[in-house]
């Protein structure tokens, strides 16, 4: 920051300590509380409408509940990439925070945002590119955590089961 005193300007600084001080004075306040039972309620309302489609498709297909759970998916996920397009997902994640960004929902949004932020720079370098950075961590994420967990079950003789 600087100052203008007559013609000439002196530099203003703050120590790191005074800095944070003065951002804690001006960051609104939060209610974990509220923002846990939103998380909770969106979140819940999503797996109940994943339930609701599910039941859907068992009762009119005549699937079983294992064979819904790959079109429950994909309804999900098409659910959630019409309303971001629309920009009323995010609204919903402004007010719900992670109640959103948990379920398969939430991915499908971050895939979807970052295709429309990019679009502009080309379908493969922009949008190709960009959404599959943010995939890229998720899919070496599952595949470490799969290498582990099949590990542990190999050590406790369970993978048979």
């Amino acid at each position: 920051m600087a100052t203008k005193s007559g013609d000439k300007y002196k530099k203003m600084t703050m120590s790191p300590k005074e800095y944070q001080t003065y951002a804690k004075n001006r960051e609104p306040s939060r209610s974990i509380f509220r923002n846990c039972v939103r998380a909770f309620l969106v979140g819940g309302i999503i797996c109940l409408l994943g339930q609701v489609i599910t039941d859907f498709f068992v009762y009119a297909f005549h699937m079983s509940k294992t064979e819904a759970g790959n079109p429950t998916v994909a309804v999900l996920i098409l659910i959630s990439i019409v309303l971001t397009c629309l920009g009323v997902y995010d609204k919903i994640a402004q007010w719900a925070g992670a109640g959103t960004a948990v379920p398969v929902t939430g991915f499908a949004n971050s895939m979807c945002s970052a295709a429309l932020e990019h679009r502009s720079e080309g379908l493969v370098l922009g949008v190709g590119g960009n959404m599959f950075k943010l995939a890229g961590s998720v899919i070496v994420f599952g595949a470490v955590a799969a290498f582990f967990v099949g590990i542990v079950y190999m050590a406790l003789g369970l993978e048979g089961h």
